[in-house]
């Protein structure tokens, strides 16, 4: 089962979360029909967007990440309730592997921006942005909580992806330093997480979300909150209109005049809706109302 853990550790010293997330992942692999290092990109963006959410009492978190490669814009997004969506904008690249490992900071760039979007149901959501220096994610994110939300962070996000292209494990972990943490504090949560080997090892190892903790701050660990996580798609017939609606009258006037239904899918999801010519006809009325 996919779950995002929160807790606190050395006693109020640390905020930490972790994250298993391989059956989403491969969902949306299969869902999408994503290459390997499109999943690997994606999968670290949704272990990401779920350790962000998994902060939230209401709302949802969107990271977006568009850093010049060849995968194009990645968005993923997590809510509340441990819902996760997420796509890429060129599915099907694939980069050769490096040293054995696949090229995801190669793929995603680093010639752009990272933002995040916290849209907590209040009049505006919250977005701060930060320049990529890496695009391989984790490093990325740590660097984005650390300057723009000022909240020192390590975080590891990974995806192992097996040699038929599924996902084998896919999860992270990310650790916070609070004010409450002294020179000592820092000193050994430092040298662990130097010392912890990388997180997709330790999933293949078995190790769950609180053991990888355990791992960081052995002994000192009090989980607050486990949370199942799944990949569920917010889209809808209503949905779909309203993004038709929001084209504007002169290219819904264009779609009225093929005389036929529009047919639109989901870029998260897949799901196709056909919206038939006569509710094509009614929305455009309703926009003409407007003006």
């Amino acid at each position: 089962m996919a779950y995002v853990v929160r807790g606190l550790a050395r006693e109020g010293s640390f905020r930490v979360f972790a994250v298993e997330c391989r059956e989403v992942v491969e969902e949306v692999r299969r869902l999408q029909g994503l290459s390997p290092t499109a999943t690997a990109a994606l999968g670290r963006a949704l272990a990401g967007a779920a350790l962000l959410a998994a902060d939230l009492k209401a709302g949802r978190v969107m990271l977006q990440i568009n850093g010049g490669g060849p995968l194009g814009e990645i968005l993923a997004e997590g809510d509340a309730e441990g819902n996760l969506r997420g796509t890429v904008q060129h599915p099907q690249v694939h980069l050769e592997p490096r040293g054995g490992k696949l090229a995801v900071g190669a793929a995603v760039g680093k010639n752009g921006f990272l933002s995040v979007t916290r849209d907590l149901g209040l009049k505006e959501p919250y977005q701060g942005s930060v320049a990529l220096v890496s695009g391989e994610i984790a490093q990325d994110l740590a660097y984005y909580l650390t300057v723009s939300e000022q909240i020192p962070s390590a975080v590891a996000l990974g995806v192992l992806v097996d040699v038929d292209g599924s996902v084998r494990e896919a999860g992270g972990f990310l650790v916070q330093r609070m004010p409450a943490a002294g020179p000592e504090d820092i000193a050994a949560a430092e040298e662990a997480l130097s010392a912890l080997a990388p997180v997709t090892e330790l999933l293949a190892q078995g190790l769950s979300p609180e053991e990888i903790l355990e791992r960081i701050f052995p002994g000192r660990i009090e989980i607050l909150e486990k949370r199942p996580l799944t990949y569920r798609c917010r889209c809808s017939r209503e949905r779909v209109e309203a993004a038709l609606v929001a084209l504007g009258r002169e290219e819904l006037s264009a779609l009225v005049a093929r005389n036929e239904p529009a047919r639109v899918t989901c870029h998260f999801c897949h799901r196709e809706y056909e919206i038939p010519l006569e509710d094509l006809r009614r929305l455009l009325r309703d926009l003409e109302k407007l003006h």
